[in-house]
Order: structure tokens, then sequence, then C-alpha cells
């Protein structure tokens, strides 16, 4: 028993010391989705932070695909020293419900924070008739599936969204599935496609420059970015589907680099430049405790698959 003491407090020990000397070197920051969305920001903005507070470089890498799923992988499958980092977004949580997976939500990452809540815009192309969402939800009823929404992805929080707003209006859509949201606004620009649930954060310098139209936020208030745009809940009552960031880490990195993350992160997140450039993009900052971020993905899981199931859609999509 005493031998069994001594080398716990020896792995504690050199833990703690570990963790001290932490980080000593580049720390990657993986993001699921192509460069200019809403995690790839966050990330990038956390990086800076980073390096101005601890002194070492953050490479943001993007890889693409499968709704996060690839990205999320490699965050499961490092190794579990805090140098390897991911920044999701609600396809983490949304995943589990609607694909097998090469990882377990719950079992192989370790939360560190929600960094933010974002609510999606609802845009159109500029030559759809609709200006308000009434008169969507009228086009949409008149012809069934004769309107196209592009996402992000089978099972990413824009194609989510999307379904959340036609089985509360009672409209069917055709989805139309890119790579990423970045992927798809040249078609929606161009008009291929119709609609798009999508972050104001890739959204608002096109909406800005008027290459898109705004109808209505997903989220219960308008956003303060685009105060004339109202809530989609004020044509559709209870209707409210906000993305978010999670910045995680593999599990089974010591809880001592968790802590020093997470507290890097908050004090990070609730700088004042940091707090007015997240809220210009219509983020609204975040920053909790690890245990509260763990129960924040439970409860987002467990939402989302009720949409899903309702939905009825399908890893086949």
């Amino acid at each position: 028993m005493k031998r069994i003491l001594i080398a716990g407090s020896l792995a504690l020990f050199a833990a703690g010391v570990f963790a001290q000397s932490y980080p000593a070197r580049p720390i990657r920051i993986l993001v699921g989705f192509a460069p200019g969305g809403a995690a790839d920001v966050t990330a990038r903005i956390l990086g800076e932070k980073y390096t101005a507070s601890m002194g070492v470089n953050v490479v943001v890498d993007n890889r693409t695909g499968a709704t996060g799923i690839i990205a999320t992988d490699i965050v499961a499958k490092s190794v579990p020293d805090g140098y390897t980092l991911g920044l999701f977004a609600l396809s983490f949580a949304i995943n589990p419900s609607i694909r097998k997976l090469p990882y377990d939500t719950a079992r192989d990452f370790t939360p560190i924070t929600i960094t933010a809540t974002v609510p999606l815009i609802l845009v159109v192309t500029n030559n759809l008739p609709a200006r308000s969402v009434k008169e969507l939800i009228d086009m949409a009823k008149a012809k069934p599936n004769g309107l196209s929404v592009a996402s992000s992805g089978v099972g990413s929080s824009p194609h989510l969204t999307a379904e959340l707003f036609q089985l509360m209006t009672g409209t069917k859509m055709q989805n139309i599935a890119y790579k990423g949201s970045t992927q798809a606004h040249p078609d929606l620009i161009g008009g291929q496609v119709h609609l798009m649930f999508d972050t104001i954060v890739s959204t608002t310098p096109l909406i800005k420059a008027g290459r898109l139209r705004a109808l209505g936020v997903t989220s219960k208030s308008r956003a303060a970015e685009f105060p004339d745009v109202p809530a989609i809940g004020e044509s559709v009552p209870g209707y409210e589907s906000t993305s978010w960031g999670v910045l995680i880490a593999p599990a089974k990195v010591p809880p001592a680099i968790i802590e020093k993350l997470n507290k890097e992160t908050v004090r990070a997140l609730h700088l004042p430049d940091v707090k007015e450039k997240m809220a210009r993009l219509g983020a609204e900052v975040v920053g909790n405790t690890t245990a509260e971020a763990r129960k924040f993905l439970h409860d987002e899981v467990e939402k989302w698959a009720k949409t899903v199931k309702a939905a009825g859609i399908t890893m086949e999509q």
C-alpha cells in the first residue's frame, strides 16, 4: 500500500511539473470547416491571445469534410498532452445521432469551455421574390421541394437548423450539401440555390455588400449586428436554433493542463477587444467552466437527436 501511495504521489508531482512547463512548443487547433467560418475565426482569435499570454505559436489547422468528423477524429486520436486541440461547432453534438462515428463524443474528449453562441441567419439569393419569412413559407408551401436550401453538409448546423424550420412550418425543401458554408456562397449568390441558414460570421460581408438578402435570425431576439432583421420566432413562434463553439482536448489530458487552458481561454474571451470583435460578428462570448461545458454538450446532443429523429434524417443522405 505504501508503494502504491508513493507511486501515486510521484505521478501527481510529475503531472504538476509537466503542467507548469506547459506549453513548451506550438499548439495546434483543429477546425473542421473551411477558413472564414465562425469556428475558424474564433480559433484564430484565441491563437493570437495564446501567443501573447503563453509565448508559443498557434497553428490553426483546417481539416474540412464530413461535417467536422475528420478534424474531430484527429483530436480524439492525438496524444493527450495539450498540444492538439479542436474548435468545433454545433455539428459536434449533431453527428452522434446521424452518423456512425470513429470516436465516442462523451468518452474521447475533455471539453475546455464553450467559447461563444452564434445565431444563424436566414439568407436568400437576391432574385428570390420572398421579402420576409412569411412570404418564404408561403412560397415553400405552394410548391413542395420547389426551393433548395444550401448547407455545409448533412448533419451540419445549417442543415439541422433548416430541418427544424421545415418541421415547424410544415414546408419541404431540397437540401443541397456542400463541404463548407463558404463553398455554398457562390452558388447562393448566383441563384443556383435559393436560401441558406448560415452563421452571421460567414454572411455579414455578403449581406452588407448587397450580394445576399437576410430574412431572419435564428436566435430568440434580434441580433445586434442586424437590428432591422427580425427573429424567425416572430413569424414562427418557438423557433430557435443557435450555433456555438466549443474548445476541446482529447480525453486524458492532465487536469492541470485543462485547468490552465480553461483559465487562459476564458480570460482571452473576456478581453474587451475580443468581446467587441465577437459582438460585431454576431457572437456572444460564453467562457464557462469545464463542468458547465460538459453538461451543455450533453444537453445539446439530446436536443438534436430528437430533431434528427423527427426529420427522419439518416447517415445515408
